[in-house]
């Protein structure tokens, strides 16, 4: 018996929709076109074998450094759920990881992450001498977090996001990482002409709200921007995986 021609018609358009389908889910992030570098070279000092992280201990827990003076208003300021799981990406010399560790509790988990080998031994050390088993120092790539899919709960880039080379590639793994409406809170510079100090402007390459329209495009939807009574020189935000 013949089918109409209608409906031969509607198969077929059917037969070839799945098939787009099926090929557009098949596409794997590593075949993405390569990204490249928006800032080469800004993370050279991290990555030498020489790297003395005493130093970096002086320059990123100083009292002068309002991100370091402000961080437990901060951290409060994510909302951690006890039991929850929390991701520090570029965590350095650790300064929030013990705030962490507090907040999700015995039964939660903070991955304490970095690029440098150096700053990831310093963690590990760090969470074993403040007694935070629910801490794990993780070396991280250049362009990926490095974490299962669906592995964490929020994620916290604080004074780091300027310093991703490949911040599109990045933030694709962080998303991956995120389970279903994971959050990422963002600290990071007011990059102002003509306000902003020389240092930041030649330093920071993006202003809020060009991180604004990157994340959006990364796939996350600003939820807010924190106010910390605290921060004269740094915004923080709130976006949510979509």
């Amino acid at each position: 018996m013949k089918l109409p021609i209608l409906n031969l018609f509607s198969a077929a358009m059917l037969a070839s929709l799945s098939i787009v389908g099926c090929a557009s889910t098949d596409v794997a992030p590593a075949q993405m076109a390569a990204e490249d570098s928006v800032k080469p070279g800004i993370n050279k000092s991290f990555l030498n074998p020489e790297l003395q992280v005493d130093k970096f201990v002086d320059r990123f827990e100083g009292e002068s450094r309002e991100v370091f003076a402000n961080r437990a208003e901060i951290a409060a300021s994510i909302g951690i759920k006890s039991g929850s799981s929390i991701v520090d990406v570029g965590a350095g010399t650790g300064p929030y990881i013990g705030l962490f560790a507090q907040a999700v509790g015995p039964k939660g988990k903070v991955f304490a992450i970095d690029i440098a080998p150096k700053f990831v031994e310093h963690l590990a050390d760090r969470a074993k001498r403040e007694g935070h088993p629910q801490i794990e120092a993780r070396l991280c790539s250049e362009d990926s977090v490095d974490l299962p899919d669906n592995s964490v709960d929020y994620a916290f880039i604080c004074d780091v996001y300027h310093h991703f080379e490949f911040p599109r590639t990045t933030m694709a793994t962080l998303h991956s990482a995120l389970r279903p409406g994971g959050e990422v809170v963002i600290v990071d510079f007011k990059r102002i002409p003509g306000v902003s100090r020389e240092w930041i402007l030649g330093h920071v390459r993006a202003g809020k709200e060009e991180v604004f329209a990157e994340m959006k495009s990364f796939g996350f939807e600003m939820v807010e921007e924190i106010p910390i009574e605290g921060l004269e020189e740094n915004w923080v935000a709130r976006f949510r995986k979509s």
